[in-house]
């Protein structure tokens, strides 16, 4: 078998260019080629080489980002086991099934378009998460991460790749560098990625949050989607023709008790505007009940309280203006509120 003789007798032009750089060997026999002929071309110095167990770099000289993706995901799959080969599916009949592999990490923040993360083909090690009852061990350059909840993953130039939330948590659940976590961290929410309670979400079920070090980039991620979620409300009030509030207040009684902060009021109609940035740790259920104790309370005094997380402002903007809009209006129906003084935050 020469350098020139063809792969198989059997086309593979149902594949893409990268799955037909990169195969199984039960792929390889699939499509005709004998063990023997197999290993004749994987010799030394011969055209093709092993990348990883059982999957084969179909050209010499070092694999390419996707092709080390493709690798990684073909050798933890299922179908990279010996004598299985992956098929196409009728949904994607170009494309192979990575059965039960996800792409996660560093290399999924890379192919998700983060900044703060090495080219593909700088990447020590590729992780992969498989289902806790599968057994495929890591080697080479792919790191076989078991897990008892495999996420459902996104398409990201046709791979598998966990969603940013899950692949920041298992990128840092192996990041020592605080400013490496923090500048991931920042990111995520700079960027539009996600919303910081997601983060925070996976990052607490990784049991992550002990760790000082990100605790520390969690405060600053935080802080981060509440200058962005305020940002949006001011646009919000801007951009659809709200009036003008009083922004960041505190209300008290005459004399009386602190009612607590708002980010936007409205005196003269009496409905106040707060941002529901609560991130879901351990304290969540108390912080919950301390915003339901300040809304019964301000409800009480006859004061309308619009609660508005950030996701809802990043996704439907015009909504939450139509949301305000309708509590300016219907004050005029209502008991007037009791006075309340307003001060700055």
């Amino acid at each position: 078998m020469t350098h020139n003789t063809p792969l198989s007798p059997r086309p593979l032009r149902h594949l893409s260019d990268v799955h037909r750089r990169v195969l199984t060997t039960a792929q390889l026999r699939a499509h005709g080629v004998p063990s023997a002929q197999l290993s004749e071309q994987c010799r030394p110095d011969g055209p093709w080489r092993e990348l990883l167990p059982n999957v084969i770099l179909l050209h010499p000289g070092p694999p390419t980002g996707e092709e080390r993706l493709h690798g990684a995901l073909l050798y933890a799959a299922r179908g990279a086991e010996p004598g299985v080969p992956v098929q196409p599916t009728a949904e994607s009949p170009h494309r192979p099934v990575y059965a039960e592999a996800v792409i996660t990490g560093l290399a999924a923040l890379t192919l998700h378009g983060f900044s703060a993360t090495p080219p593909l083909t700088s990447l020590d090690h590729v992780d992969v998460l498989v289902p806790r009852s599968r057994r495929p061990r890591s080697t080479g350059y792919v790191r076989v991460l078991r897990t008892s909840a495999l996420p459902t993953p996104q398409a990201v130039t046709g791979l598998p790749v966990a969603p940013v939330p899950r692949a920041l948590a298992d990128a840092v659940a192996e990041l020592t560098d605080a400013e490496a976590v923090r500048r991931l961290l920042t990111e995520s929410v700079r960027g539009g990625h996600c919303e910081p309670a997601a983060v925070v979400r996976e990052l607490n079920q990784a049991k992550l949050l002990s760790r000082p070090h990100v605790v520390d980039a969690v405060d600053a991620l935080l802080a981060e989607g509440r200058s962005i979620a305020e940002d949006r409300l001011y646009r919000m009030v801007r951009e659809y023709g709200l009036p003008d509030p009083v922004w960041n207040v505190d209300l008290r009684l005459p004399g009386g008790p602190h009612l607590g902060g708002l980010d936007a009021y409205w005196p003269e109609q009496a409905v106040a505007v707060e941002l529901d940035t609560r991130a879901p740790r351990q304290d969540d259920d108390a912080l919950w009940s301390e915003y339901a104790r300040k809304r019964e309370h301000l409800e009480r005094l006859g004061i309308t309280v619009v609660y508005i997380t950030p996701r809802k402002l990043r996704e439907s903007l015009e909504q939450q203006a139509a949301v305000v809009r309708t509590a300016l209006m219907a004050s005029g129906d209502r008991d007037p509120a009791a006075y309340v003084v307003v001060l700055p935050r």
